[in-house]
């Protein structure tokens, strides 16, 4: 099997080791990785700010740079909700506009084909046993896009479950939002941190070592008021706890 990876700029530019996770971790399970150049950001910050015109052509470029792929995966729910959710609505926007369809089309190709990384791995392979080896404490924030967008549920909990070592903790108000929301933190930013404290008073409560997400945008707002609070607590995503093996660990 082979699949592309959409890395994100989020995780291209601060959090390179996620991506190279992915990358062990399929690997490590079969599948064969494609890293499609062209990619570039889905165009999400712009689109949540109200500069829909502006979104359109990193749609056309996202779907040109994953054409021909069957499966696309993202460490993403963010990014994956994007390109699913608000891409279709973008292409039927411009329809009605009267500038032709082309968006439309694009975004009914890709949408199907993008996988958010735990979706993958349970709806796909139909694996939740991925070999991983990771002997801390975690316990589970799952970020509002792929909570309440993709509908991820229990996937990235089963998966964290099977990991040999790993000992899962609730998070209590696992569900309410961690405050970040992409531009919302921007222009909200008491209230953004208001609910971050909230999230890690919850976190640090658990007595786990490690606060695990499968969104880094939502753990490095986290993070930063993890260290902030000097809190004995690190955030890590998913993607890299599942990589980690007896014979590779985590670096």
């Amino acid at each position: 099997m082979r699949a592309a990876l959409f890395v994100t700029c989020v995780n291209d530019a601060l959090y390179p080791r996620t991506g190279i996770a992915v990358v062990r971790l399929l690997e490590r399970l079969g599948v064969e990785v494609d890293f499609p150049a062209a990619q570039t950001c889905c165009g999400q910050p712009q689109y949540n700010t109200g500069y829909r015109h502006e979104a359109e052509p990193l749609l056309l470029r996202t779907a040109a740079a994953f054409e021909g792929h069957r499966y696309v995966v993202t460490p993403s729910g963010s990014c994956a909700a994007m390109i699913r959710e608000h891409y279709p609505r973008m292409g039927r926007q411009a329809r009605r506009e009267g500038r032709g369809t082309r968006a439309a089309d694009a975004a009914r190709s890709l949408a199907p084909r993008v996988y958010e990384l735990t979706e993958f791995l349970v709806d796909v392979l139909g694996v939740t046993d991925v070999g991983a080896y990771f002997p801390h404490t975690v316990t589970y924030h799952p970020s509002c896009h792929g909570l309440r967008g993709l509908g991820l549920g229990d996937r990235p909990r089963r998966l964290l479950a099977a990991v040999k070592g790993l000992e899962l903790v609730e998070l209590p108000g696992a569900e309410e939002c961690c405050g970040f929301g992409g531009t919302f933190a921007v222009k909200n930013p008491d209230v953004s941190a208001a609910m971050g404290a909230d999230k890690i008073a919850a976190a640090a409560g658990t007595g786990a070592g490690v606060l695990c997400g499968a969104d880094n945008s939502c753990l490095a707002h986290l993070d930063g008021l993890l260290r902030r609070a000097d809190a004995p607590l690190r955030t890590l995503h998913l993607a890299e706890i599942l990589a980690a093996t007896e014979e590779e660990p985590l670096p």
